[in-house]
């Protein structure tokens, strides 16, 4: 089944079972659903498996893994199920599916003391969404018995370990190649370290009506593909004419950086920009691509007409931190017209704390770290309340979180972009960002549909750039797969 577009919290999710049973589909019954769908995936998926383990915890998501045992051993494959946690612990539905495990002729075993070396298949179905603390001791001991298992590993619903909420690992977590997640998807899965855990997913909306979700909407939108892209990235119709799509001016390139402010320039340029302009040292305005119009700047004042006549404005790429960039930051925030800000243009506003309405940020987790006055590891902790907090500090029109799972933000509404490669880790690649969301922006594409649209583009170019290698890919690499990336006319 193709997954859903939207991308909900524990209690949200919570919340849906609740009202899945109060519209008349019993407890039990949607776990056997959820069972049975588990079951075929991994049955798809892995169809020459002969030796199962499923390893249960005591409450709901146990209660899955009992059921997906039972059809396992009732298909022929050699089923072991080990628990983990005390047995009288086991309530409601999940001891039901107990019951009907062992009625069937199944064992239960102590996963503490049992092997699980002989498995060709592992199910993890210790913990869902619910667990709200780190894994310590044996139970920790277990998941990492689990991964270091040479066996193919199932998560039911989320790797157990994984905070369903913000994707951070909570001390240890299984590392499934296949995570198959029942009536809502959870945030967890698509940012900071859940991609990583959970490999593919997989999603059953186990039969559930579609009125079970009216009115549960602070949903965040999960993006694979993004439909405003059409009608942002304006047709080359005939009458057209270069200023007609708008003019970018991108601000940067101290000494020794002007690679930064070309790239941001090009990739602009690709994006569909009509005219760019580069304000960099003087030193690095004689030679440069011949369709960036690059000018020597070494006050602010020698930066005003160039302003003036900007349709948007992308400051920080090789901006350094000097009282030049100081002095080009400062104007630019000024000058009320739509920006970028990135890089060390960011670090010199994490000083400042000017307010930002007519911006977009595009943070890494360090420079938010930066930005929000904490650790990067906190970032990631929790990518979600992170973003949040940066509109607020900086009143920002909008925000790009960059890394696993790119959140794209304003004050309505967090979208995930669900879409990358790993290879775009590289010099450069922000840049190249930066100078496609400006190009967006020059053509007078609001803030929010600018860096979504523009951060979807340098996704998917990168995705194309890499086409299944992740080392040896430039920025620039990317740069020039921008406009392949961009709807037809």
């Amino acid at each position: 089944m193709r997954l859903p577009t939207r991308l909900y919290t524990a209690e949200q999710t919570r919340t849906l079972d609740q009202r899945a049973i109060a519209h008349g589909i019993p407890g039990y019954q949607l776990m056997s659903r959820a069972g049975t769908a588990a079951y075929r995936v991994l049955r798809l998926r892995w169809p020459g498996a002969s030796r199962a383990g499923v390893v249960c915890g005591t409450g709901n998501n146990g209660g899955d893994g009992f059921v997906i045992a039972r059809l396992l051993r009732e298909a022929g494959v050699q089923t072991e199920l080990f628990l983990h946690g005390e047995a009288q612990r086991i309530r409601g539905d999940a001891a039901t599916a107990r019951t009907a495990w062992e009625d069937a002729g199944g064992r239960t075993l102590s996963a503490d003391s049992a092997s699980l070396d002989d498995c060709d298949l592992l199910v993890d179905a210790l913990f869902g969404t619910g667990l709200h603390r780190d894994l310590l001791g044996a139970t920790a001991a277990l998941v990492d018995r689990i991964n270091a298992s040479p066996a193919r590993k199932l998560a039911v619903d989320i790797p157990s370990g994984i905070a369903s909420d913000t994707g951070a690992v909570m001390g240890v977590a299984v590392r499934a190649d296949l995570t198959v997640t029942f009536i809502g998807l959870k945030r967890g899965l698509f940012t900071a370290d859940g991609p990583e855990h959970a490999g593919c997913v997989a999603f059953a909306d186990l039969g559930v009506p579609p009125e079970v979700f009216t009115g549960v909407d602070d949903y965040v939108e999960r993006v694979a593909q993004c439909p405003q892209l059409a009608q942002t990235a304006r047709a080359r119709w005939l009458g057209a004419h270069k200023g007609t799509f708008g003019h970018v001016l991108v601000l940067g390139g101290d000494y020794g950086m002007s690679g930064a402010v070309r790239l941001a320039g090009l990739a602009a340029l690709r994006a569909g920009a009509g005219l760019v302009s580069v304000a960099t040292r003087a030193a690095h305005a004689a030679a440069g691509p011949p369709e960036l119009m690059l000018h020597g700047v070494e006050s602010a004042e020698q930066l005003a007409p160039l302003l003036q006549r900007a349709s948007s404005i992308a400051v920080g790429p090789g901006l350094g931190q000097s009282a030049w960039a100081v002095e080009l930051l400062a104007a630019a925030l000024d000058c009320n017209k739509p920006l970028v800000i990135d890089a060390d243009a960011l670090n010199l506003l994490a000083a400042e704390r000017r307010p930002c309405q007519a911006a977009v940020l595009t943070p890494h987790p360090g420079e938010a770290a930066r930005l929000l006055g904490c650790r990067a590891r906190e970032i990631q902790r929790d990518r979600f309340s992170a973003v949040r907090n940066l509109l607020a500090r900086y009143d920002a029109g909008a925000v790009v979180l960059k890394g696993n799972g790119t959140l794209v933000a304003d004050a309505s509404r967090i979208a995930l972009l669900d879409r990358g490669t790993p290879a775009l880790a590289t010099g450069g690649s922000g840049d190249v960002l930066t100078g496609t969301v400006a190009a967006f922006l020059a053509r007078g594409t609001g803030l929010m549909q600018a860096a979504l649209c523009g951060a979807c583009v340098h996704a998917v170019a990168g995705e194309r750039v890499a086409a299944g290698r992740l080392r040896g890919v430039t920025a620039g690499d990317v740069a020039d797969t921008i406009a392949q990336c961009l709807p037809d006319g």
